[in-house]
C-alpha cells in the first residue's frame, strides 16, 4: 500500500466472508485511529442495516450506508463516486475512507470501481481481507473463490486465532500465507491490528505496492477459464438468500432459543438486536452467529430508544417462509409471557464473557 499524492484520501477495500469480523476491525480502527478522521461506505446484505448501525455510533456523518444488496452489484462506477464524493470533500475533513464489503460482495469487482473512480481526491489503498480462522477450512469448501480473493489482497487478516488452538493457528496461517500473492498475513483477536497497517499504511510483508488494472485482468484470465458465460451469477451473494425480520413485539425467550438452537445448517449468519421484553426490560441483546458459533452481547437500552427485535438472516438452501414463520411464533404476545426468573437462562449461556484487558 504506497503513500497518496498529497491530497488525495488512500479508499481501503475492507472485504472477507460472512461473519469473518469485517465491522468489529473497522471498530477496533475508530476507537485506535490515534486522530485520524476514517470515513466508511457500509454495505449490509439485508434491507435491515445491522453493521451500519453498528458503526454509525462511531463514526456519525462520516458514514454512507448502502443497504439491501452488494454494492459491486447495486451501483456503478459513477454511482460509487458520488458516495466517495460526500466523504472527499474538504470539509468532511477525513483522513483515510473504508469501504466495508458484505460479507457476500466480490472484492475484485470493487477494487476495479475505486481503480476506475474519476474522483482526483481519493487514490485507492489496497485490499484488506478478514479471514475467520475457525470456519476457513469450511469456508473454502463451500466457496473455492475465497482462495482467489486472497491472491488480490493486499492485508490479509486472520482473525479469531484465540478461538483455535495454538497448532491449528499455525497451519491456517501458513496455508493462509500459501494462497497469498505477496499479501502480508497478520493473526488477530476481535478484530484487533496495527491500526498503522491501515491508517499510516506502513509496508508490511514483502508487498509494499497497491494492485493495478493489470493484476486484475490477470486473475480475471484465469477466471475466465475455469467459468463459463460471465455476469454477477457466480458471486458469493447468488446462491445465498437473507431474510430481515422486524418486531415491535418482544421476543419470548425460550421459544427464540429453541428456534436458534436447532437452526438448519444452511442459515450461515445471524446477526441484529433482540429485545427479549419483561424478560430483562434494562437491555437489549445483539446476537452474532457464524455457522455453530453463538454469542449474544447484552446493552442497555438508550433512553427513549424504540425497543424492536431486528435482525438479519444469511444463508443458503433455507426455508425462508418456514423460518420467518417460526420467527413470528417465537413472539411473545403476552404482556409478561415467558419472563419467569428462568426464562433467559438459554439465553445466558450464550453471553460472551468480558474481553480480556488490553
Amino acid at each position: 500500500m504506497t503513500q497518496p499524492c498529497a491530497g488525495q484520501i488512500p479508499v481501503v477495500v475492507l472485504a472477507g466472508f460472512l461473519g469473518s469480523g469485517k465491522t468489529t476491525l473497522l471498530n477496533h480502527l475508530l476507537h485506535r485511529s490515534g486522530g485520524t478522521r476514517i470515513g466508511a461506505v457500509v454495505n449490509d446484505f439485508g434491507s435491515i442495516e445491522i453493521d451500519a448501525m453498528a458503526v454509525a455510533g462511531q463514526l456519525g456523518d462520516s458514514t454512507v450506508s448502502l443497504g439491501n444488496g452488494c454494492l459491486c452489484c447495486a451501483v456503478d462506477v459513477s454511482e460509487l463516486d458520488a458516495y466517495l464524493e460526500r466523504l472527499a470533500r474538504p470539509s468532511a475533513r477525513i483522513d483515510v475512507i473504508v469501504i466495508e464489503a458484505s460479507g457476500l460482495a466480490e472484492p475484485q469487482e470493487l477494487v476495479k470501481m475505486v481503480l476506475a473512480s474519476e474522483n482526483p481526491h481519493v487514490v485507492y489503498g489496497g485490499l484488506v481481507e478478514v479471514v475467520d480462522a475457525v470456519e476457513f477450512d469450511a469456508t473454502r469448501q463451500r466457496h473455492p473463490e475465497v482462495d482467489r480473493h486472497l491472491g488480490i489482497a493486499d492485508l490479509v487478516v486472520v482473525n479469531k486465532t484465540d478461538r483455535v488452538p495454538e497448532e491449528e493457528r499455525e497451519r491456517v496461517l501458513a496455508l493462509v500465507r500459501g494462497l497469498t500473492d505477496r499479501a502480508a498475513v497478520v493473526p488477530a483477536s476481535y478484530g484487533r491490528v496495527d491500526v498503522e497497517l491501515l491508517l499510516d499504511r506502513k509496508p508490511v510483508g514483502e508487498r509494499t505496492g497497491q494492485l493495478s488494472f493489470d493484476d486484475l485482468h490477470d486473475h480475471e484470465e484465469k477466471e475466465e477459464k475455469e467459468e463459463e458465460g460471465g455476469g454477477h451469477h457466480d458471486h458469493l451473494h447468488s446462491a445465498y438468500e437473507s431474510l430481515s425480520f422486524s418486531s415491535e413485539v418482544p421476543m419470548a425467550p425460550r421459544p427464540f432459543m429453541a428456534l436458534l438452537d436447532s437452526r438448519p445448517a444452511g442459515l450461515y449468519r445471524i446477526k441484529g438486536y433482540v429485545d427479549f421484553g419483561a424478560a430483562d426490560p434494562r437491555n437489549k441483546y445483539a446476537v452474532h452467529a457464524v455457522g455453530r458459533f453463538l454469542r449474544f452481547y447484552p446493552e442497555p437500552w438508550a433512553p427513549g430508544e424504540p425497543r424492536l427485535t431486528q435482525l438479519v438472516l444469511i444463508g443458503s438452501g433455507v426455508d425462508v417462509p418456514g423460518l420467518e414463520k417460526e420467527l413470528e411464533a417465537s413472539r411473545a404476545y403476552a404482556p409478561h409471557a415467558d419472563a419467569d426468573e428462568h426464562s433467559m437462562w438459554g439465553v445466558l449461556r450464550y453471553v460472551q464473557e468480558p474481553e480480556p484487558a488490553e
